[in-house]
Formats: C-alpha cells, structure tokens, sequence
C-alpha cells in the first residue's frame, strides 16, 4: 500500500479522534479475550466430544464467531465498523437472553453448557454485561460525534437542514 498501512488507504481509516479509547479499548479486549476462549473452548469440544452435545458446542462456537465479529469491527472503528460492531452486539444479546432463558427452561436440551448457557454463569455473567455495557458505549460514541443540532452532516460537510 502506497501509505504503508495495512488497514487501507488513509481516507478508508478512522481519524486519530474517532479511535477507539479508554472504555472503548476495554470493550475491544473482552471482546478479543472472549472471541478466543469461546473458539478454543468450541474446538476442543467439537473435535473430541461432539456427539455427547451438538448443540451446545456449536452454539459456544457461533458465540465465538459473534466475539470476533464484535472485535474486529469495534477496533476497525468508522461509520461501519461501529454499525457492523451494533448489529453483532445486539445479536449476541439476543442471544444470551434467548439460549439463557431455554437454558433454564429446557435444562435436558443442554447436556453440556455453552458460553450464553444460563446467561453466562460460567464466566461471571460477562456474557450477559458485555452487550449491554457494548451498546450503552456504542450509543454514547453516536451520540458524541453528531454534530451539534443533532442533523447529520451532508456530502458538503454542512449540516442537512
């Protein structure tokens, strides 16, 4: 690349004030940490014990698969990359709710638990906090780059009116 940089051409990066900071770059940690445990967890049940609960292990393994989606789309930053990192957050919320409550309700459906299994028990609840610390974050970082006004800004750079 012309510029040396490996995330693309300088236009298709976020500026220096739209990275990710302070609880940003922790939510971008949890979620990496999260992305990695999930994934190792769902490899080795997969590949040496699958037959004794399939659902359980590939649900831990989508859930792995939504952390990475979330990780990397909170660091790439940018108008996609926080919408793209909204929409994983919120499908892993409905998630953790949804396989919690069948969780509790169906526990003979879950032989083995999975990473959302009675709402993230299993890690401290950090299943269940996560999105919603996600989301709160992600609203307050809209809510501080649109302009004042609330309009957002046009092709021009001037506020639609």
């Amino acid at each position: 690349m012309p510029d040396g940089s490996a995330l693309g051409p300088r236009a298709e990066r976020p500026a220096a004030g739209q990275r990710a900071r302070g609880l940003g770059r922790v939510l971008i940690a949890l979620y990496g940490v999260f992305a990695l445990a999930a994934g190792a967890r769902a490899a080795v049940q997969l590949s040496t014990r699958f037959e004794q609960a399939p659902l359980a292990y590939l649900l831990s393994a989508l859930a792995a698969a939504v952390y990475l989606v979330a990780t990397v789309a909170l660091a790439r930053g940018g108008r996609g990359g926080l919408r793209t990192a909204a929409a994983a957050i919120l499908f892993e919320l409905a998630g953790v709710l949804g396989i919690g409550t069948l969780s509790l309700a169906r526990p003979d459906a879950f032989p083995d638990e999975t990473v959302w299994s009675q709402y993230g028990s299993g890690y401290l609840f950090v299943p269940l906090a996560l999105p919603l610390i996600g989301l709160v974050w992600l609203r307050a970082r809209t809510r501080a780059e649109r302009p004042p006004g609330g309009a957002a800004a046009g092709p021009s750079g001037r506020r639609a009116k």
